[in-house]
């Protein structure tokens, strides 16, 4: 049984992913990582600090039933650690938010809060926050960019005379040695960097007080399934492009794949692999591809191409996500794509698409690009995307045979016709 934490603060740029980062890293291999909200990035951080995949928990796409049962079943670790997105109630009006997720879940919240310039009025920000909505899971604090011992010593003496019933769990340093010079997602690929910021940053924290704190994880499963039934494809076989190009998959996304077909195979196009002749479906993941890095690994993938179009031909079901769509395309700019879609794409120096989604059949998923179609493209793509149930948005799909593209990222489980259907997606 697992015990659970989350983490959250007052705003971005708090110190969220780094008291994250260093607590993944102290709890390594007794720990699953989660994320509130339609984020891929984070989620590839944790994998890689703890070793075990990171999983979404987003309300806007799923419900609160939904959300419980994918809470349980990933919680196969000795510690649940759960990263908010934003600020606690950020995300509030679209339905998803660490608020609304640690409430269905009850998971005891922890803030960590930027001390920096400040001190009384910390006590009463926190006041507002926790008074802001009466049901709330927030019961401890973490004092980030302290400058001093008697810095943190004020600021506890203040919050404990005002909020008694608050934990303070300890203080991080003002301007860490480790990452004076560094970034903290560029030093993911060096652990031995990692155990140093998780070190530094967990250095005047309790930790032990932190593990007695996570709250044990109870029966919350609904008894029934509770996402749309599906038809196993006996006999199918679904090919997954997922590389260092194409990286954006819900692990959940995945385990479905896993589930709903009898074999899942991973491509990587970076390394030419072609897709094999008996391939039933074929998924290509979302991350890009249009930029210089991605493009130079993919360029000269010529037996990748070949294989993909190949498919294309015979009328191989194949579905792109984003930076999937785009291959799809004829190109972006003048990089030269598969060709198989009639579609062009252009690199605009500010995002295109930012947070969730309805399309035209209420479907609800999440965007983020910084290309948009050409002015001739739009006329042959469809489903219009849009930030409102039933408002006028911009195209965001095309579709050639049985070959789709959109922008739209979204949640198979929750609907499996999208992948499973060979009528879909027709949109």
């Amino acid at each position: 049984m697992s015990r659970a934490l989350a983490i959250s603060a007052f705003g971005s740029n708090s110190g969220k992913t780094l008291l994250t980062t260093a607590l993944l890293y102290h709890f390594r291999s007794r720990v699953r990582a989660f994320k509130v909200g339609p984020d891929f990035i984070d989620p590839q951080f944790h994998k890689r600090v703890s070793g075990l995949d990171s999983i979404n928990l987003d309300s806007f796409i799923m419900s609160e039933e939904q959300i419980r049962w994918i809470f349980e079943r990933y919680s196969d670790q000795e510690f649940a650690l759960v990263e908010g997105v934003m600020g606690f109630y950020d995300g509030e009006d679209r339905g998803c938010s660490t608020h609304l997720v640690t409430n269905y879940l009850q998971i005891p919240t922890i803030l960590i809060i930027d001390c920096s310039g400040s001190y009384i009025t910390i006590s009463a920000q926190l006041k507002g926050l926790r008074e802001y909505k009466s049901k709330n899971q927030i019961r401890g604090v973490v004092l980030n960019r302290i400058s001093s011992q008697n810095h943190f010593k004020l600021i506890k003496d203040i919050l404990l005379n005002d909020h008694p019933d608050i934990l303070v769990f300890g203080w991080v340093k003002k301007s860490l040695p480790s990452l004076r010079s560094r970034h903290l997602g560029l030093d993911l690929e060096d652990l031995s960097k990692i155990e140093q910021i998780s070190q530094e940053v967990l250095e005047n924290i309790n930790t032990k007080a932190l593990e007695d704190f996570a709250r044990e994880i109870k029966n919350i499963t609904p008894k029934e399934y509770p996402f749309p039934s599906f038809q196993r494809q006996k006999g199918k076989k679904l090919a997954v492009v997922n590389d260092k190009n194409f990286s954006f998959l819900y692990y959940d996304n995945l385990m479905f794949f896993k589930e709903a077909f009898d074999e899942v195979l991973i491509i990587d196009s970076t390394k030419d692999e072609q897709i094999p002749a008996d391939i039933d479906s074929i998924f290509i993941c979302g991350g890009y591809v249009e930029s210089d890095l991605a493009y130079s690994r993919i360029k000269d993938s010529h037996k990748f191409r070949k294989s993909l179009i190949s498919h294309h031909q015979k009328g191989t079901k194949i579905y792109g996500e984003c930076a999937g769509l785009l291959y799809l395309g004829q190109g972006v700019d003048k990089k030269s794509m598969s060709g198989i879609l009639d579609a062009e794409f252009e690199l605009q120096e500010r995002f295109v698409r930012l947070g969730y989604y309805y399309n035209e059949q209420g479907l609800k998923g999440h965007c983020f690009h910084y290309t948009k179609p050409t002015k001739q493209s739009l006329n042959s793509g469809f489903d219009r995307l849009s930030k409102r149930l039933n408002n006028k948005g911009e195209v965001g799909s095309w579709k050639k045979g049985k070959s789709f593209g959109t922008f739209f990222h979204t949640m198979f489980r929750v609907y499996p016709h999208l992948i499973l259907d060979e009528s879909s997606p027709v949109v």
